[in-house]
């Protein structure tokens, strides 16, 4: 297999955002589709939910849960849903939702020159249970890992996937294919992309 990876604009999350992985990986997909929102712009904009309160923690579904700017408070970070919501904000009606696809339907639209947002860990590889959490939210248990971690997919070839992520320190990182599918089935295969 040819070696397939798309030019995405590329951008770090850090210093600014320390838990801003997701909205980084926003950012870059919406000035691969040509509009300009910078990352800041799109952490303000997210939708946010307290870390804690009522005894139960915040759901990543719901918003983004704690802090995003600072390691010092309490803060996770946000699944797919609050993201595509902020995405359709800028391209209505065209946001696509590939959440529960398999890892090919992610390369089928990278093959289509259209990068995918997804969530994974930092380690790229699965994560053993010590790793997680189990928090009471106001929708039930639900299991977390802080070592989770928004990355835009970028490319592929036979052995790799390319990543755009936000905490290198450069475009279109490899990673070990099998180990990177593990690690994004094992947080729920989500995913995002849009339409041209």
């Amino acid at each position: 297999m040819t070696e397939t990876i798309i030019d995405t604009p590329f951008i770090e999350q850090m210093p600014e955002l320390p838990r801003g992985c997701e909205v980084t990986s926003l950012a870059m997909l919406l000035q691969h589709a040509g509009l300009n929102p910078d990352k800041m712009q799109l952490a303000r904009e997210v939708t946010k939910v307290p870390f804690k309160a009522d005894g139960l923690h915040g759901h990543l579904n719901d918003g983004f849960v704690g802090d995003m700017y600072s390691f010092e408070t309490d803060g996770l970070g946000v699944y797919y849903q609050p993201i595509i919501e902020l995405g359709e904000k800028y391209l209505p009606g065209r946001m696509i939702n590939l959440t529960g696809c398999e890892l090919d339907d992610i390369f089928s639209t990278v093959k289509n020159g259209l990068p995918v947002w997804v969530i994974t860990n930092d380690t790229y590889a699965e994560l053993e249970e010590k790793h997680f959490q189990h928090w009471q939210t106001k929708h039930g248990e639900l299991a977390v890992t802080y070592r989770m971690h928004s990355v835009l997919v970028t490319g592929f070839d036979e052995e790799n996937v390319y990543i755009n992520d936000p905490l290198h320190d450069k475009p279109n990182r490899p990673v070990p294919r099998s180990e990177f599918e593990k690690a994004w089935v094992q947080l729920g295969r989500q995913a995002l992309s849009y339409k041209k």
